[in-house]
Protein backbone atom coordinates (compact mmCIF):
# COMPACT_ATOMS: atom_id res chain seq x y z
CA UNK A 1 0.00 0.00 0.00
CA UNK A 2 1.09 3.27 -0.67
CA UNK A 3 2.44 5.68 1.99
CA UNK A 4 0.12 8.84 2.09
CA UNK A 5 1.74 12.06 3.61
CA UNK A 6 -0.06 13.93 5.98
CA UNK A 7 -2.46 16.73 4.58
CA UNK A 8 -1.66 20.05 3.48
CA UNK A 9 -3.50 22.87 5.93
CA UNK A 10 -5.74 23.66 3.21
CA UNK A 11 -6.72 20.36 3.26
CA UNK A 12 -7.10 20.05 6.31
CA UNK A 13 -8.95 23.23 6.78
CA UNK A 14 -11.91 22.15 4.38
CA UNK A 15 -12.66 19.23 6.14
CA UNK A 16 -13.08 20.91 9.05
CA UNK A 17 -15.50 22.96 7.44
CA UNK A 18 -17.41 19.76 5.75
CA UNK A 19 -17.65 18.44 9.38
CA UNK A 20 -18.58 21.88 10.44
CA UNK A 21 -21.39 22.02 7.71
CA UNK A 22 -22.41 18.35 8.24
CA UNK A 23 -22.59 18.09 11.77
CA UNK A 24 -25.37 21.81 11.20
CA UNK A 25 -27.56 20.12 8.64
CA UNK A 26 -27.85 17.13 10.81
CA UNK A 27 -30.23 19.76 13.38
CA UNK A 28 -30.97 21.89 11.07
CA UNK A 29 -34.77 21.68 10.44
CA UNK A 30 -34.72 18.51 12.02
CA UNK A 31 -38.22 18.61 12.42
CA UNK A 32 -39.38 19.89 9.17
CA UNK A 33 -39.97 16.41 7.51
CA UNK A 34 -43.27 14.34 8.01
CA UNK A 35 -43.03 12.25 10.73
CA UNK A 36 -43.65 9.20 8.93
CA UNK A 37 -45.54 5.37 10.06
CA UNK A 38 -42.08 3.45 11.20
CA UNK A 39 -41.66 6.94 13.36
CA UNK A 40 -44.89 6.85 15.10
CA UNK A 41 -43.88 2.80 15.33
CA UNK A 42 -40.89 4.06 17.85
CA UNK A 43 -42.63 6.71 19.81
CA UNK A 44 -45.34 3.58 20.81
CA UNK A 45 -42.59 1.44 21.64
CA UNK A 46 -41.25 4.29 23.76
CA UNK A 47 -44.54 4.78 25.53
CA UNK A 48 -44.54 0.90 26.34
CA UNK A 49 -48.05 0.48 24.80
CA UNK A 50 -48.90 -1.96 21.70
CA UNK A 51 -50.46 -1.90 19.15
CA UNK A 52 -53.03 -4.02 20.10
CA UNK A 53 -53.70 -1.79 22.98
CA UNK A 54 -54.01 1.18 20.72
CA UNK A 55 -56.07 -0.49 18.53
CA UNK A 56 -58.55 -1.24 21.25
CA UNK A 57 -58.76 2.05 23.05
CA UNK A 58 -59.03 4.55 19.81
CA UNK A 59 -60.22 1.77 16.75
CA UNK A 60 -63.86 1.43 18.55
CA UNK A 61 -65.79 3.82 15.90
CA UNK A 62 -65.52 6.95 18.38
CA UNK A 63 -65.58 9.91 17.53
CA UNK A 64 -61.92 11.47 18.63
CA UNK A 65 -59.54 14.45 18.42
CA UNK A 66 -55.97 14.31 17.55
CA UNK A 67 -55.09 14.97 21.31
CA UNK A 68 -56.41 11.35 21.39
CA UNK A 69 -53.31 9.78 19.64
CA UNK A 70 -50.58 11.48 22.21
CA UNK A 71 -50.76 8.89 24.56
CA UNK A 72 -49.81 6.11 22.31
CA UNK A 73 -46.65 8.09 21.88
CA UNK A 74 -45.10 9.23 24.94
CA UNK A 75 -44.21 7.51 27.92
CA UNK A 76 -46.91 7.53 30.54
CA UNK A 77 -47.45 7.09 34.50
CA UNK A 78 -49.50 3.94 33.36
CA UNK A 79 -46.36 2.12 31.51
CA UNK A 80 -42.57 1.93 32.76
CA UNK A 81 -39.42 0.42 30.27
CA UNK A 82 -40.13 -3.38 30.73
CA UNK A 83 -43.76 -2.17 28.72
CA UNK A 84 -41.59 -0.69 26.01
CA UNK A 85 -39.19 -3.98 26.78
CA UNK A 86 -42.47 -6.07 26.18
CA UNK A 87 -43.96 -4.81 23.53
CA UNK A 88 -40.94 -4.93 21.13
CA UNK A 89 -40.91 -9.22 22.28
CA UNK A 90 -44.66 -9.47 21.24
CA UNK A 91 -44.85 -7.22 18.14
CA UNK A 92 -41.73 -6.52 16.64
CA UNK A 93 -38.71 -9.04 17.67
CA UNK A 94 -37.12 -8.08 14.77
CA UNK A 95 -35.95 -4.64 15.99
CA UNK A 96 -33.67 -5.25 19.21
CA UNK A 97 -34.37 -3.24 22.16
CA UNK A 98 -31.05 -0.75 22.74
CA UNK A 99 -32.27 1.98 20.79
CA UNK A 100 -35.40 1.80 22.18
CA UNK A 101 -34.28 2.15 25.86
CA UNK A 102 -31.90 4.84 25.36
CA UNK A 103 -35.09 6.60 23.36
CA UNK A 104 -37.09 6.27 26.44
CA UNK A 105 -34.64 7.74 28.53
CA UNK A 106 -34.20 10.64 26.41
CA UNK A 107 -37.34 11.48 26.01
CA UNK A 108 -38.10 11.22 29.62
CA UNK A 109 -35.68 14.15 30.62
CA UNK A 110 -36.16 16.24 27.14
CA UNK A 111 -39.76 15.84 26.27
CA UNK A 112 -41.68 14.20 23.83
CA UNK A 113 -41.60 16.29 20.55
CA UNK A 114 -40.67 15.94 17.28
CA UNK A 115 -37.37 17.90 17.20
CA UNK A 116 -36.31 16.10 20.77
CA UNK A 117 -36.41 12.27 19.83
CA UNK A 118 -35.00 12.87 15.95
CA UNK A 119 -32.32 15.08 17.82
CA UNK A 120 -30.89 11.64 19.42
CA UNK A 121 -30.48 9.93 16.53
CA UNK A 122 -28.53 13.40 15.21
CA UNK A 123 -26.37 13.41 18.35
CA UNK A 124 -25.47 9.92 17.33
CA UNK A 125 -24.57 10.45 14.12
CA UNK A 126 -21.69 12.50 15.27
CA UNK A 127 -20.32 9.51 16.97
CA UNK A 128 -19.63 8.32 13.48
CA UNK A 129 -16.79 10.96 12.73
CA UNK A 130 -14.63 9.94 15.43
CA UNK A 131 -15.64 5.37 14.76
CA UNK A 132 -14.50 6.34 11.11
CA UNK A 133 -11.18 7.83 12.08
CA UNK A 134 -10.11 4.89 14.09
CA UNK A 135 -11.53 1.91 12.00
CA UNK A 136 -9.46 3.93 9.30
CA UNK A 137 -6.66 4.38 11.24
CA UNK A 138 -6.57 0.57 11.97
CA UNK A 139 -7.22 -0.23 8.09
CA UNK A 140 -4.87 1.51 6.75
CA UNK A 141 -2.23 2.38 9.12
CA UNK A 142 0.00 4.51 7.80
CA UNK A 143 -2.53 7.38 6.03
CA UNK A 144 -3.74 9.93 8.54
CA UNK A 145 -5.30 11.37 5.85
CA UNK A 146 -7.60 8.76 4.11
CA UNK A 147 -8.91 8.98 7.61
CA UNK A 148 -9.79 12.41 7.34
CA UNK A 149 -10.88 12.63 4.13
CA UNK A 150 -13.57 9.08 5.28
CA UNK A 151 -14.70 11.77 7.72
CA UNK A 152 -15.35 14.35 5.46
CA UNK A 153 -17.36 12.18 2.97
CA UNK A 154 -19.26 10.89 6.03
CA UNK A 155 -20.16 14.38 7.04
CA UNK A 156 -21.53 15.10 3.87
CA UNK A 157 -23.17 11.84 2.84
CA UNK A 158 -26.58 12.19 2.02
CA UNK A 159 -28.10 8.59 2.80
CA UNK A 160 -26.49 9.61 6.59
CA UNK A 161 -28.28 12.56 6.74
CA UNK A 162 -31.53 10.75 6.08
CA UNK A 163 -30.88 8.45 9.32
CA UNK A 164 -29.57 11.41 11.69
CA UNK A 165 -32.98 12.90 11.29
CA UNK A 166 -34.88 10.03 11.98
CA UNK A 167 -36.25 8.49 14.92
CA UNK A 168 -35.12 4.92 14.72
CA UNK A 169 -32.06 2.75 15.03
CA UNK A 170 -30.25 2.63 11.78
CA UNK A 171 -27.83 5.17 13.31
CA UNK A 172 -27.16 3.77 16.20
CA UNK A 173 -26.24 0.40 14.16
CA UNK A 174 -23.84 2.27 11.67
CA UNK A 175 -22.05 3.59 15.05
CA UNK A 176 -21.64 -0.22 16.29
CA UNK A 177 -20.60 -1.22 12.95
CA UNK A 178 -17.88 1.29 12.67
CA UNK A 179 -16.71 0.48 16.68
CA UNK A 180 -17.15 -3.53 16.45
CA UNK A 181 -15.40 -3.58 12.71
CA UNK A 182 -11.99 -1.19 14.23
CA UNK A 183 -12.19 -3.42 17.87
CA UNK A 184 -11.38 -6.15 15.88
CA UNK A 185 -8.85 -5.05 13.47
CA UNK A 186 -7.15 -3.44 16.71
CA UNK A 187 -7.47 -7.24 18.15
CA UNK A 188 -5.72 -8.33 15.23
CA UNK A 189 -3.03 -5.87 15.82
CA UNK A 190 -2.48 -6.55 19.46
CA UNK A 191 -2.78 -10.04 19.23
CA UNK A 192 0.97 -10.12 19.68
CA UNK A 193 0.97 -8.50 22.75
CA UNK A 194 0.49 -9.82 26.26
CA UNK A 195 -1.97 -11.89 27.57
CA UNK A 196 -3.85 -9.24 29.50
CA UNK A 197 -3.88 -6.97 26.48
CA UNK A 198 -5.44 -9.55 24.35
CA UNK A 199 -8.55 -10.56 26.43
CA UNK A 200 -8.76 -6.52 26.97
CA UNK A 201 -8.80 -5.78 22.73
CA UNK A 202 -11.15 -9.55 22.28
CA UNK A 203 -13.18 -8.32 25.21
CA UNK A 204 -13.85 -4.89 23.65
CA UNK A 205 -14.55 -6.50 20.23
CA UNK A 206 -17.20 -8.98 22.08
CA UNK A 207 -18.87 -6.13 24.20
CA UNK A 208 -19.26 -3.90 20.41
CA UNK A 209 -20.75 -6.82 19.01
CA UNK A 210 -23.56 -7.52 21.31
CA UNK A 211 -24.32 -4.11 21.12
CA UNK A 212 -24.64 -4.00 17.60
CA UNK A 213 -26.76 -7.39 17.83
CA UNK A 214 -28.73 -5.37 20.19
CA UNK A 215 -29.35 -2.40 17.74
CA UNK A 216 -30.16 -4.62 14.78
CA UNK A 217 -30.45 -8.58 13.82
CA UNK A 218 -28.83 -7.67 10.32
CA UNK A 219 -25.51 -7.35 12.44
CA UNK A 220 -25.62 -11.21 12.09
CA UNK A 221 -24.22 -10.59 8.40
CA UNK A 222 -21.32 -8.05 9.37
CA UNK A 223 -20.11 -10.65 12.19
CA UNK A 224 -20.00 -13.30 8.96
CA UNK A 225 -18.30 -10.93 7.08
CA UNK A 226 -15.87 -10.93 10.14
CA UNK A 227 -15.55 -14.10 10.10
CA UNK A 228 -14.48 -15.14 6.37
CA UNK A 229 -11.97 -12.27 7.22
CA UNK A 230 -10.50 -13.55 10.02
CA UNK A 231 -10.46 -17.30 8.22
CA UNK A 232 -8.87 -16.23 5.58
CA UNK A 233 -6.10 -14.16 6.47
CA UNK A 234 -5.54 -17.31 8.60
CA UNK A 235 -5.22 -18.64 5.21
CA UNK A 236 -7.70 -21.42 6.80
CA UNK A 237 -5.88 -22.54 9.67
CA UNK A 238 -7.13 -22.78 13.17
CA UNK A 239 -4.41 -20.71 14.46
CA UNK A 240 -4.04 -18.54 18.00
CA UNK A 241 -6.11 -15.61 16.17
CA UNK A 242 -8.95 -17.87 14.73
CA UNK A 243 -9.28 -19.65 18.00
CA UNK A 244 -9.57 -15.68 20.00
CA UNK A 245 -12.16 -14.55 17.38
CA UNK A 246 -14.37 -17.57 17.89
CA UNK A 247 -14.59 -17.12 21.83
CA UNK A 248 -14.54 -13.61 21.31
CA UNK A 249 -17.55 -13.66 18.34
CA UNK A 250 -19.50 -16.42 20.20
CA UNK A 251 -19.28 -14.47 23.83
CA UNK A 252 -20.85 -11.59 22.03
CA UNK A 253 -23.59 -14.11 20.23
CA UNK A 254 -23.77 -15.55 23.50
CA UNK A 255 -24.77 -12.19 24.94
CA UNK A 256 -27.38 -11.86 22.28
CA UNK A 257 -29.20 -15.38 23.30
CA UNK A 258 -32.26 -13.80 25.23
CA UNK A 259 -33.11 -11.72 22.22
CA UNK A 260 -32.56 -15.05 19.97
CA UNK A 261 -35.35 -16.53 22.20
CA UNK A 262 -37.63 -14.39 21.72
CA UNK A 263 -37.42 -13.70 18.05
CA UNK A 264 -37.50 -17.96 18.15
CA UNK A 265 -40.78 -17.84 20.82
CA UNK A 266 -42.53 -15.66 17.86
CA UNK A 267 -41.48 -16.04 14.69
CA UNK A 268 -45.05 -16.47 13.59
CA UNK A 269 -45.04 -12.26 14.53
CA UNK A 270 -41.41 -11.93 12.97
CA UNK A 271 -42.32 -13.43 9.86
CA UNK A 272 -45.70 -10.86 9.75
CA UNK A 273 -43.82 -8.30 10.03
CA UNK A 274 -41.24 -8.84 7.35
CA UNK A 275 -44.18 -10.14 4.76
CA UNK A 276 -43.58 -6.63 2.59
CA UNK A 277 -40.13 -7.76 1.83
CA UNK A 278 -41.68 -10.80 -0.41
CA UNK A 279 -43.64 -8.23 -3.10
CA UNK A 280 -42.97 -9.27 -6.45
CA UNK A 281 -41.36 -6.55 -8.56
CA UNK A 282 -39.49 -7.11 -12.42
CA UNK A 283 -35.47 -7.43 -12.03
CA UNK A 284 -35.31 -4.73 -14.59
CA UNK A 285 -37.28 -2.19 -11.09
CA UNK A 286 -34.59 -3.87 -9.29
CA UNK A 287 -31.89 -3.63 -11.07
CA UNK A 288 -32.62 0.35 -11.57
CA UNK A 289 -32.94 0.78 -7.92
CA UNK A 290 -30.05 -0.95 -6.87
CA UNK A 291 -27.94 1.74 -9.09
CA UNK A 292 -30.00 4.57 -7.50
CA UNK A 293 -29.45 3.74 -3.85
CA UNK A 294 -25.68 3.10 -4.61
CA UNK A 295 -25.93 7.20 -6.55
CA UNK A 296 -27.71 8.22 -2.91
CA UNK A 297 -24.46 7.54 -0.75
CA UNK A 298 -23.38 10.50 -2.70
CA UNK A 299 -25.86 12.88 -4.67
CA UNK A 300 -29.91 12.56 -3.68
CA UNK A 301 -32.39 15.07 -4.85
CA UNK A 302 -35.05 13.19 -4.32
CA UNK A 303 -35.36 11.94 -7.78
CA UNK A 304 -36.76 8.78 -8.74
CA UNK A 305 -36.36 6.93 -12.33
CA UNK A 306 -38.99 8.68 -13.54
CA UNK A 307 -36.73 11.66 -13.49
CA UNK A 308 -34.20 11.28 -16.52
CA UNK A 309 -31.57 13.17 -14.65
CA UNK A 310 -31.57 9.51 -12.89
CA UNK A 311 -30.64 7.82 -15.62
CA UNK A 312 -27.96 10.29 -16.62
CA UNK A 313 -25.80 10.29 -13.46
CA UNK A 314 -26.52 7.11 -11.74
CA UNK A 315 -23.92 5.30 -13.79
CA UNK A 316 -21.76 7.80 -13.02
CA UNK A 317 -21.76 7.00 -9.71
CA UNK A 318 -21.66 2.96 -10.17
CA UNK A 319 -19.06 3.35 -12.56
CA UNK A 320 -17.10 5.82 -9.69
CA UNK A 321 -17.79 3.15 -7.00
CA UNK A 322 -16.30 0.57 -9.03
CA UNK A 323 -13.09 1.91 -10.23
CA UNK A 324 -12.51 2.17 -6.26
CA UNK A 325 -12.88 -0.71 -5.44
CA UNK A 326 -10.94 -1.97 -8.43
CA UNK A 327 -8.26 0.51 -7.27
CA UNK A 328 -8.45 -0.09 -3.41
CA UNK A 329 -7.95 -4.32 -4.61
CA UNK A 330 -4.87 -3.46 -6.88
CA UNK A 331 -3.02 -1.00 -5.20
CA UNK A 332 -3.51 -2.30 -1.28
CA UNK A 333 -2.42 -5.40 0.84
CA UNK A 334 -5.02 -8.39 0.93
CA UNK A 335 -5.43 -7.58 4.27
CA UNK A 336 -6.78 -4.27 3.50
CA UNK A 337 -9.20 -4.96 0.61
CA UNK A 338 -10.25 -8.13 1.90
CA UNK A 339 -12.11 -6.49 5.11
CA UNK A 340 -13.67 -3.81 2.48
CA UNK A 341 -14.84 -6.19 0.61
CA UNK A 342 -16.13 -8.80 2.54
CA UNK A 343 -17.72 -5.70 5.01
CA UNK A 344 -19.75 -4.83 1.08
CA UNK A 345 -20.43 -8.22 -0.18
CA UNK A 346 -21.64 -10.28 2.87
CA UNK A 347 -24.36 -8.28 4.57
CA UNK A 348 -25.82 -7.50 0.66
CA UNK A 349 -26.05 -11.20 -1.02
CA UNK A 350 -28.31 -12.44 1.50
CA UNK A 351 -30.80 -9.55 0.88
CA UNK A 352 -29.40 -9.69 -3.11
CA UNK A 353 -29.89 -13.08 -4.31
CA UNK A 354 -32.93 -14.31 -2.86
CA UNK A 355 -34.88 -10.98 -4.32
CA UNK A 356 -33.08 -12.21 -7.81
CA UNK A 357 -34.07 -16.22 -7.42
CA UNK A 358 -36.94 -16.37 -5.82
CA UNK A 359 -38.71 -12.34 -5.97
CA UNK A 360 -38.97 -9.58 -3.19
CA UNK A 361 -37.78 -6.46 -2.70
CA UNK A 362 -35.68 -6.78 1.01
CA UNK A 363 -32.14 -5.50 -0.84
CA UNK A 364 -34.88 -1.96 -1.74
CA UNK A 365 -34.43 -0.80 1.56
CA UNK A 366 -31.44 1.32 2.05
CA UNK A 367 -31.16 0.96 6.18
CA UNK A 368 -30.57 -2.59 5.93
CA UNK A 369 -27.65 -2.21 3.61
CA UNK A 370 -25.78 0.16 5.83
CA UNK A 371 -22.75 -1.74 5.98
CA UNK A 372 -22.66 -2.27 2.36
CA UNK A 373 -22.51 1.45 1.89
CA UNK A 374 -19.64 1.88 4.75
CA UNK A 375 -17.57 -0.52 2.94
CA UNK A 376 -18.03 1.70 -0.59
CA UNK A 377 -17.13 4.71 1.51
CA UNK A 378 -13.94 3.21 2.71
CA UNK A 379 -12.91 2.40 -0.83
CA UNK A 380 -13.76 5.90 -2.25
CA UNK A 381 -12.21 7.31 0.46
CA UNK A 382 -8.94 5.94 -0.08
CA UNK A 383 -9.22 6.30 -3.72
CA UNK A 384 -9.19 10.22 -3.31
CA UNK A 385 -7.14 10.18 -0.60
CA UNK A 386 -4.48 8.41 -3.04
CA UNK A 387 -5.18 10.31 -5.73
CA UNK A 388 -5.19 14.05 -4.43
CA UNK A 389 -1.57 13.21 -2.91
CA UNK A 390 -0.54 11.89 -6.80
CA UNK A 391 3.14 13.13 -7.69
CA UNK A 392 2.03 14.60 -10.94
CA UNK A 393 0.38 17.38 -11.33
CA UNK A 394 -2.11 17.24 -13.82
CA UNK A 395 -3.47 13.97 -12.03
CA UNK A 396 -3.72 15.94 -8.77
CA UNK A 397 -5.95 18.71 -9.95
CA UNK A 398 -7.74 16.05 -12.16
CA UNK A 399 -8.79 14.32 -8.56
CA UNK A 400 -8.75 17.67 -6.80
CA UNK A 401 -11.98 18.56 -9.53
CA UNK A 402 -13.37 15.42 -8.51
CA UNK A 403 -13.27 15.26 -5.02
CA UNK A 404 -14.90 19.12 -5.57
CA UNK A 405 -18.05 17.65 -7.39
CA UNK A 406 -18.22 15.01 -4.61
CA UNK A 407 -18.54 18.27 -2.17
CA UNK A 408 -20.67 19.74 -4.27
CA UNK A 409 -22.90 16.53 -4.73
CA UNK A 410 -23.47 16.45 -1.16
CA UNK A 411 -23.78 20.01 -0.22
CA UNK A 412 -25.94 20.38 -2.94
CA UNK A 413 -28.21 17.64 -1.83
CA UNK A 414 -28.19 18.70 2.32
CA UNK A 415 -29.45 21.87 0.53
CA UNK A 416 -32.48 20.75 -1.22
CA UNK A 417 -33.44 17.91 1.72
CA UNK A 418 -33.54 20.46 4.52
CA UNK A 419 -36.56 22.46 2.65
CA UNK A 420 -38.70 19.56 2.38
CA UNK A 421 -41.40 18.27 3.73
CA UNK A 422 -41.31 14.74 3.05
CA UNK A 423 -37.90 12.49 1.36
CA UNK A 424 -38.26 9.31 -0.38
CA UNK A 425 -37.37 7.67 3.13
CA UNK A 426 -40.37 8.37 4.05
CA UNK A 427 -41.96 5.15 1.59
CA UNK A 428 -46.03 4.84 3.02
CA UNK A 429 -46.30 8.01 4.33
CA UNK A 430 -44.11 10.23 1.45
CA UNK A 431 -47.78 12.34 0.16
CA UNK A 432 -48.83 12.82 4.55
CA UNK A 433 -48.24 16.34 4.06
CA UNK A 434 -50.08 16.87 0.54
CA UNK A 435 -53.03 14.64 2.14
CA UNK A 436 -53.13 17.11 5.38
CA UNK A 437 -53.11 19.72 3.36
CA UNK A 438 -56.45 18.53 1.38
CA UNK A 439 -57.81 17.72 4.86
CA UNK A 440 -57.27 20.81 7.11
CA UNK A 441 -58.27 23.30 3.98
CA UNK A 442 -61.91 22.18 5.26
CA UNK A 443 -64.52 23.44 7.64
CA UNK A 444 -65.33 20.09 9.60
CA UNK A 445 -63.50 17.51 8.34
CA UNK A 446 -63.81 13.88 9.45
CA UNK A 447 -60.99 10.93 8.67
CA UNK A 448 -62.24 8.06 8.99
CA UNK A 449 -60.20 4.66 8.31
CA UNK A 450 -59.60 1.43 9.79
CA UNK A 451 -56.43 0.11 10.84
CA UNK A 452 -55.71 -2.62 8.44
CA UNK A 453 -52.07 -2.72 6.11
CA UNK A 454 -50.41 0.92 7.00
CA UNK A 455 -53.33 2.48 7.85
CA UNK A 456 -53.06 2.07 11.40
CA UNK A 457 -49.01 4.11 11.20
CA UNK A 458 -50.10 6.45 8.63
CA UNK A 459 -53.34 7.43 10.92
CA UNK A 460 -50.39 8.34 13.93
CA UNK A 461 -48.46 9.96 11.02
CA UNK A 462 -50.99 12.65 10.41
CA UNK A 463 -51.87 13.39 13.68
CA UNK A 464 -48.85 15.06 13.51
CA UNK A 465 -49.71 17.31 10.54
CA UNK A 466 -53.56 17.77 10.90
CA UNK A 467 -55.35 20.85 12.99
CA UNK A 468 -56.89 20.66 15.82
CA UNK A 469 -60.13 21.12 14.06
CA UNK A 470 -60.04 17.52 12.22
CA UNK A 471 -61.97 14.79 13.90
CA UNK A 472 -61.42 10.97 13.44
CA UNK A 473 -63.43 7.52 13.21
CA UNK A 474 -61.23 4.94 13.36
CA UNK A 475 -62.51 1.14 13.32
CA UNK A 476 -61.59 -2.43 12.74
CA UNK A 477 -62.43 -5.11 10.67
CA UNK A 478 -63.69 -2.78 8.09
CA UNK A 479 -66.99 -2.34 9.87
CA UNK A 480 -69.49 0.16 8.76
CA UNK A 481 -69.11 3.49 10.76
CA UNK A 482 -71.91 5.79 12.63
CA UNK A 483 -71.11 9.06 11.19
CA UNK A 484 -72.73 12.47 12.37
CA UNK A 485 -74.32 14.22 10.54
CA UNK A 486 -72.81 17.88 11.49
CA UNK A 487 -69.82 16.35 10.09
CA UNK A 488 -69.78 17.07 6.26
CA UNK A 489 -66.72 17.06 4.81
CA UNK A 490 -65.91 13.23 4.91
CA UNK A 491 -62.09 11.59 3.98
CA UNK A 492 -61.46 7.61 4.03
CA UNK A 493 -57.98 6.97 4.20
CA UNK A 494 -57.04 3.90 2.09
CA UNK A 495 -60.78 1.98 2.06
CA UNK A 496 -60.64 -1.52 0.51
CA UNK A 497 -63.39 -0.99 -2.83
CA UNK A 498 -65.72 -3.67 -0.53
CA UNK A 499 -65.87 -0.95 2.23
CA UNK A 500 -65.81 2.08 0.62
CA UNK A 501 -69.04 0.74 -1.40
CA UNK A 502 -70.11 -0.31 1.43
CA UNK A 503 -70.40 3.14 2.71
CA UNK A 504 -71.41 4.49 0.22
CA UNK A 505 -74.60 2.51 -0.28
CA UNK A 506 -75.23 2.83 3.76
CA UNK A 507 -75.72 6.29 3.71
CA UNK A 508 -76.31 7.01 0.05
CA UNK A 509 -72.78 8.89 -0.63
CA UNK A 510 -70.69 9.34 -3.58
CA UNK A 511 -67.11 8.81 -3.48
CA UNK A 512 -63.79 10.36 -5.47
CA UNK A 513 -60.35 10.37 -5.43
CA UNK A 514 -58.62 13.68 -4.14
CA UNK A 515 -54.97 11.79 -3.47
CA UNK A 516 -53.70 8.71 -4.58
CA UNK A 517 -49.81 7.63 -5.25
CA UNK A 518 -48.05 3.92 -4.74
CA UNK A 519 -48.88 3.18 -1.83
CA UNK A 520 -52.79 4.83 -0.54
CA UNK A 521 -55.53 6.64 -1.94
CA UNK A 522 -57.52 9.40 -0.05
CA UNK A 523 -61.26 9.19 -0.88
CA UNK A 524 -63.84 12.49 -0.41
CA UNK A 525 -67.06 11.36 -0.01
CA UNK A 526 -70.28 13.26 -0.12
CA UNK A 527 -74.44 13.38 0.43
CA UNK A 528 -75.83 12.22 -2.73
CA UNK A 529 -78.81 14.18 -1.19
CA UNK A 530 -76.83 17.32 -0.95
CA UNK A 531 -75.74 17.06 -4.55
CA UNK A 532 -79.06 16.85 -5.86
CA UNK A 533 -79.97 19.86 -3.94
CA UNK A 534 -76.98 21.79 -4.80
Amino acid sequence: MRYLKPAPNKLHFLIVILLMIGVFFRFFNIDSKVYWHDETFTSLRISGYTANEARQQIFNGQIISKESFAKFQSPNMEKGLSDTIKSLETEDPQHPPLYYIIARFWVQIFGNSVTVIRSLSALISLLIFPSIYWLCRELFKASVWVSEVAIALMAISPIHLVYAQEAREYILWIVTILLCSASLLRALRLESKNKAQRILTWGIYAVTLALSLYTFLLTGFVAIAHGIYVIATARFRLNRIVKAYLLASLTGFFAFIPWILIVIDNFLQFDSSTTWTKMQVPLEILIKSWFLQLSRIFLDLNFGFENWFSYVITPVFVIFIGYSIYFLCRTTNYKVWLFVVTLIMIPALPLVLPDVIFGGIRSLSERYLLPSYLGIQLTVAYLLATQLHSESIVHRRIWQTIMGLVIICGLVSYGVSSQAQTWWSKVISYGNPQVATIINQVDRPLLISDDSGINYGNVFSLSYLLQSKVQFQLVKDQTIPNIPDELTDIFLLNPSDIWRKQIEANYKYKSNIVYGDNHYLLWKVENLHSLHQN
